[in-house]
């Protein structure tokens, strides 16, 4: 008897063919193995590629599916990994710099689009960031437009894609600027004269990330009168919660090496409010929110112009001050090998005092160890390293000083029409989670993917942190007896 796909995820799934890009990003991993691990009947998976670093697609996909995150799926169903497909294509490339021959299979056989590549650095030129958000999102729809089966196209944006707006609605906003204006623009200046005029261009956005961001979502807009469409808006992704396993992570982007830096010892000052609540989701979350509004367009009558628009934020909203205590107390359980320092960091959203701060606890130690290794015949990285901080604390401090609340009306609404039978494997409601458990699993996530520190070490750990502890106490002692005998010479001399 064959499944009502209405009422059966893994049912609408199968037969399916999806087109994927951004399939070697943190997201796009996370997604081909939920797909083919929990909608085992899909029919195929097309994976947008481009070769890296002196392997062709072929043998970046062999590299991508020996990751432990496969491991799951490797032992339960290991011919599923027969239905990935890489495509040869760049979506910084016009036409995303795909083959006729490729780009005609597509237009026969995808039914389904999940656009997930971005370019997420926020300091990209501006001509980098539109050709990669912006005009690759306009390549897709145009694709998606010759497609003879399609039945959905989700956009993977951001939740700041709209920051002018405290409160953002579930809905698409009117944008920054005119896309095809800013596209043409883009393609007809070269990248010095572009550069001199992108502050005038970003208008309120901080960083061209959000600009090309936040013209990609016009995009959508403006082909949804032709093609069905959706936009899923995640906030800050980070490890997974649950799936498939607890705490994977492979990116060390911008939260991710600012949390990992302060758990060595290295990052000592936060850019940020303290008193605001962090907007972070785990990414097999975004997955499944993902998968979920594809069954719903794909099974919703098309209607011209309309975009289904979800905001995938927080359900477990927690101040940056009490998540960095959080961090801290798990982090004495769980320490990261060869810290540096202690783990004590001062956070503020007064810019000069942060300035100030790095400068005293970040620059300084940081040019003086390294003149220590210059002398010493070892190569001096510290002082780059921070500076690289610098610009991640820079850059993340906007979205650290500032806070917006989100509509939720569609994800409960969403939430609500999954059947009992498939709420475990896909529902995306976290809300009831141990936030203390996740944090831990971050940690060892991290240890284990990023760092790739054995967990079976943690007592040498603990040991290294016990000495670095009791060195700090013996620095800072030295130091205070050092400034009170200065304060008394100066007083009675």
């Amino acid at each position: 008897m064959t499944t009502d796909p209405a009422k059966s995820i893994p049912a609408f799934y199968a037969g399916q063919s999806i087109f994927l890009t951004g399939a070697t990003g943190f997201l796009g991993k996370v997604f081909i193995e939920k797909v083919l691990r929990s909608c085992p009947d899909v029919r195929e998976i097309f994976l947008l590629m481009r070769p890296k670093k002196g392997l062709n697609i072929n043998e970046r996909l062999e590299e991508i599916l020996n990751l432990p995150l496969f491991d799951k799926l490797r032992d339960e169903q290991p011919s599923n990994f027969e239905k990935l497909v890489p495509i040869f294509g760049d979506v910084t490339e016009k036409g995303l710099g795909l083959s006729a021959a490729d780009r005609q299979m597509l237009i026969e056989r995808v039914s389904i689009i999940t656009h997930g590549a971005a370019s997420v650095r926020f300091n990209d030129t501006l001509k980098y960031a539109i050709f990669a958000n912006t005009r690759a999102t306009r390549d897709i729809c145009i694709l998606a437009q010759s497609m003879k089966n399609l039945k959905a196209l989700v956009y993977v944006s951001t939740a700041f894609a709209n920051v002018n707006n405290p409160f953002i609605e579930e809905k698409v906003y009117p944008p920054i600027a005119d896309w095809r204006k800013i596209i043409n623009v883009a393609e007809s200046l070269d990248e010095h004269t572009l550069n001199i005029f992108t502050a005038k261009y970003l208008d309120y956005a901080p960083n061209t990330y959000i600009f090309s961001k936040n013209l990609a979502e016009s995009v959508i807009q403006d082909y949804s009168f032709s093609i069905p469409c959706a936009i899923v808006r995640p906030s800050m992704v980070l490890s997974s919660i649950e799936e498939p396993m607890p705490g994977w992570i492979d990116n060390v982007y911008g939260p991710i090496g600012l949390f990992i830096g302060g758990g060595k010892g290295i990052v000592r000052v936060g850019y940020c409010n303290k008193y605001l609540n962090e907007d972070v989701v785990p990414v097999d979350i975004v997955i499944k929110a993902i998968l979920i509004v594809s069954w719903k367009i794909g099974l919703t009558t098309f209607t011209a112009g309309f975009t289904f628009v979800l905001n995938c934020t927080n359900q477990r909203p927690m101040s940056h001050q009490n998540v960095m205590k959080l961090l801290s107390t798990i982090l004495t359980e769980v320490p990261f090998e060869g810290i540096v320092w202690t783990i004590n960091q001062t956070i503020t959203d007064n810019f000069t005092l942060y300035y100030i701060l790095t400068i005293l606890l970040h620059m300084l130690p940081a040019m003086l160890i390294d003149l220590i290794l210059n002398f010493s015949g070892r190569r001096p990285i510290l002082v780059r390293l921070q500076r690289k901080v610098y610009v991640i604390n820079r850059a993340l401090g906007y979205y650290g000083c500032n806070e917006w609340k989100f509509s939720n009306v569609n994800s409960l609404a969403l939430m609500s029409s999954i059947s009992p039978d498939d709420w475990n494997t896909f529902s995306f409601n976290y809300s009831n989670c141990d936030l203390k458990a996740y944090a831990k699993n971050c940690i060892i996530g991290s240890k284990k993917f990023l760092l790739h520190e054995d967990i079976n070490r943690l007592d040498a750990a603990r040991a290294h942190r016990k000495r670095v502890h009791l060195f700090v106490k013996m620095v800072k002692s030295m130091v205070s007896i050092g400034v009170l005998w200065l304060i008394h010479k100066w007083i009675y001399c």
